[in-house]
């Protein structure tokens, strides 16, 4: 097999585990998750109601009421029902914050970082599968498991990401990330489509409806589970890993790195900048994509039905988005293509701004606007990102990007939910989260990529 066979083998090997992980983002959290364990609690907050009286439910005036705004307790805190999921992403949110930097010190240590990347795949895995087993009033179970679950995802991520360096040179970069994020929303989207039409079939297949959920949680762990396998066969071992010395162990010798690496970081102000410039505008990404949902439900008063469709054409328009921005980043270069991308945002919200109640059409168009630039913009800023890591600290320093990624990932929800507070129109909120763009589109305008590269001992693309 020549080289370039092998390299080849390799990048396809690496996409697989974009496809592989994605059904755990758009089935197990964005779409099923929230639907599910909002009603398991529910589920058990009236069952308290029921068994120890009516004081765990109340109405918005603090009436008891055994059938509105049931609430259920833990460790003596009781807290409606309805907001478990936004306090159980932000409750995970915040574990990763704690163990991922120190899953990148020990990856960059490990003489095998191939079998970590698999360790932290197969315990996701297992844990969204097992969601399978919550039913009833079982909220905690659910609880723990999708903690464990993202966390297994968090770190597996991680460690994917410090293996682009490894395989791809710096002329390739932008193209393999490219092409592996678009293949990981048609895996995703290829998955949610097969769940859904479950979902949506259940009561002529005689299963029901939570059932048909509890299979989408199942399916998404075999999933993942199964299609790891390819990269697991395909990757390197070590990758750029350090030695380590006969008498230190790989979780001593990660947490002397991860300090060094903070320390050293410092050193690097060029490359915390690109990273500062990427968590605004990831910031203004998510929260489109949390909140598109809720914008046509509430604003544009559209049924389940037009909202489900609108997930799974994100989902397949992102694939060929991403494509496209590899295509146009190897003859623009990343940073030019990303700062188009930041423009197509803003002008994609301008226009979901424009799109009158009922007008099934255009909200469709600003799914496929959402996602032509979705897939694109994060996969050329992780590209991007790789070129700016000192060489053998890939995995410390991908802990930090994703970190930061979930670290500041409340402002844009923040500022969405409080100006439509305020203003009473989600219209004006939607509009409000073009900041996080024009905010983003400067800063990264003024960062010098190259002098970034070169400062962190790397070579520069011919092409930035």
């Amino acid at each position: 097999m020549t080289t370039v066979d092998t390299r080849r083998r390799l990048h396809r090997g690496w996409y697989f585990y974009d496809w592989a992980n994605s059904p755990f983002y758009s089935s197990v959290t964005t779409v099923f998750g929230a639907l599910y364990m909002s009603s398991v609690a529910e589920t058990a907050a009236k069952s308290d109601t029921a068994t120890n009286g009516p004081a765990p439910c109340r109405d918005a005036q603090g009436v008891t009421n055994t059938l509105q705004n049931c609430d259920i307790s833990l460790f003596g805190l009781y807290f409606p029902a309805g907001s478990l999921w936004g306090y159980l992403i932000s409750v995970a949110t915040v574990l990763q914050v704690l163990v991922l930097p120190i899953t990148g010190a020990i990856a960059d240590r490990s003489r095998d970082k191939k079998r970590i990347l698999g360790w932290f795949a197969l315990l996701g895995a297992v844990c969204s599968g097992a969601m399978f087993l919550v039913e009833g009033s079982d909220w905690q179970l659910g609880v723990v498991l999708f903690l464990i679950a993202n966390l297994g995802y968090g770190g597996s991520l991680v460690v994917y990401y410090s293996f682009l360096p490894d395989i791809a040179g710096p002329d390739e970069r932008d193209a393999v990330s490219a092409r592996g994020w678009a293949f990981g929303y048609l895996g995703g989207g290829l998955a949610l489509l097969l769940q859904l039409g479950l979902f949506m079939a259940h009561k002529s297949l005689g299963i029901s409806q939570d059932m048909a959920i509890r299979i989408a949680f199942l399916t998404s762990g075999i999933w993942w589970a199964v299609f790891t396998i390819i990269p697991l066969r395909a990757l390197p071992a070590r990758g750029g890993a350090h030695e380590l010395p006969a008498e230190g162990s790989v979780l001593r010798a990660g947490f002397t790195e991860l300090r060094q690496t903070v320390r050293e970081a410092k050193g690097f102000p060029l490359t915390l900048a690109f990273l500062g410039c990427f968590l605004i505008f990831t910031d203004g990404i998510s929260t489109v994509v949390a909140v598109s949902a809720q914008y046509g439900k509430d604003e544009l008063k559209f049924s389940n039905q037009v909202l489900i469709v609108t997930v799974l054409l994100i989902q397949f328009v992102a694939y060929f988005g991403g494509m496209l921005h590899g295509l146009v980043a190897r003859r623009f270069g990343a940073k030019k293509t990303i700062l188009g991308s930041l423009v197509v945002w803003v002008l994609v919200i301008g226009f979901a701004y424009t799109v009158h109640a009922g007008d099934q059409v255009g909200f469709y168009g600003v799914a496929v606007g959402i996602g032509l630039v979705l897939g694109g913009t994060n996969a050329l800023s992780r590209s991007l990102f790789a070129q700016m890591i000192p060489l053998g600290k890939e995995a410390q320093y991908y802990s930090l990007y994703n970190v930061g990624e979930r670290g500041t990932s409340w402002l844009g929800p923040l500022v969405f939910a409080g100006i439509g507070q305020a203003t009473g129109s989600f219209r004006l909120a939607i509009v409000a989260l073009t900041a996080f763009f024009v905010i983003g589109f400067v800063l990264t305008w003024f960062v010098p990529v190259r002098r970034a590269i070169v400062a962190a001992g790397n070579r520069p693309p011919a092409v930035l």
